[in-house]
């Protein structure tokens, strides 16, 4: 299993939406993911975490970002608490103020589609 735990802030139980999809590939390549959101249920049998509860996740290598920006700010701190190595603004989510923050915590930042990343062997 490649270790790039990644947590998908935004997570869906709903098999139509890019945060599934995500989740979707990165169970296809063996990817440790992390479903994190508003929604109850589950992705690929595993239970979505309730944002709402900043549930504590270690070892992030990735964060997936599919929430608007103007739903963010609440998160933020919560976000970077999770120390991951990078964040992936999915098209969309694009933030300058989180990014600057996280970028200030020596956090890497990336504009970019994840589906395309893990489609292209760039994840």
């Amino acid at each position: 299993m490649d270790y790039k735990k990644t947590v998908i802030i935004g997570a869906s139980p709903n098999p139509a939406r890019y945060a599934y999809l995500a989740a979707k590939m990165l169970k296809e390549r063996k990817i440790h993911f992390v479903p994190v959101g508003i929604k109850n249920g589950e992705v690929l049998g595993e239970a979505i975490l309730n944002l709402k509860e900043k549930p504590p996740i270690s070892e992030v290598h990735t964060v997936t970002l599919y929430i608007g920006p103007q739903n963010q700010p609440e998160w933020y701190d919560y976000l970077l608490s999770l120390s991951p190595r990078r964040i992936i603004f999915n098209p969309g989510t694009e933030n300058p103020e989180l990014a600057t923050l996280a970028n200030e915590k020596g956090i890497e930042t990336l504009y970019a589609c994840n589906l395309v990343m893990l489609s292209s062997g760039q994840f």
